[in-house]
């Protein structure tokens, strides 16, 4: 690892810490420089800017909670246990003390208006979230794997959300239980028999209609 590396590590390290828990815009880069030990000049020379900083951040934190979450969910096989873990990895997360809400619903909420940057390092790591939870879906043999994905998807993004305005974990649980019944839902769905749009079912094979009766003789009215 050269030294510029080890560099942008501090420096990353120190903007993640300090983004992270007390918000993007009242950080400067002043307080950064303390925290990393690195001079501004060195810090500009990585980061050309605080939006390139803040995106690398973003960046940074999209790689640790999806590698955390696939490393949770890998400790299952059961396609019903593989989805309720995201729900779990949530529970221990937002129960931790470094628990401060999503970094890019948060980031999106200060700069989202501002930061075409911002917006799509936010986009892509949902969107990277929803393709995963698609998977998930996927595996459990969902109708509508899309569908339910994007059911999941609010769940968590709903719990992180409530659960930082409460500072409570028990959002995470609720989500939990509401994501099981989702998919109690899709399997039922999925084991319900496709209704016929044919028509009358054919009659089985060998089956004979029964004779028509005597025909009754044609009137002998007038005008019959």
């Amino acid at each position: 690892m050269n030294v510029d590396d080890t560099i942008e590590t501090r420096v990353l390290s120190a903007a993640d810490a300090l983004f992270y828990q007390y918000g993007v815009q009242s950080v400067g880069m002043d307080r950064i420089r303390d925290a990393s030990g690195v001079s501004l000049k060195k810090i500009y020379q990585c980061f050309p800017s605080k939006g390139a900083l803040v995106e690398a951040y973003l960046r940074r934190r999209d790689r640790w909670a999806r590698t955390a979450l696939e490393e949770r969910v890998a400790d299952h096989t059961d396609p019903e246990s593989r989805v309720l873990a995201v729900f779990d990895w949530l529970y221990d997360w937002v129960d931790g003390p470094d628990f401060h809400g999503c970094a890019f619903i948060n980031a999106f909420g200060e700069l989202g208006a501002g930061s075409q940057g911002v917006v799509e390092a936010v986009r892509e790591h949902k969107s990277a979230v929803r393709t995963f939870l698609r998977g998930l879906a996927f595996e459990t043999g969902a109708t509508d794997p899309d569908w339910l994905a994007s059911q999941l998807s609010v769940l968590l993004d709903g719990a992180m959300s409530n659960a930082s305005i409460s500072d409570s974990p028990a959002p995470a649980r609720h989500a939990r239980s509401a994501a099981r019944t989702l998919l109690h839902d899709a399997a039922v769905a999925a084991d319900a028999p496709a209704e016929s749009a044919a028509g009358p079912e054919e009659p089985p094979a060998g089956h004979e209609e029964p004779a028509a009766g005597p025909r009754e003789p044609a009137s002998t009215a007038p005008g019959g």
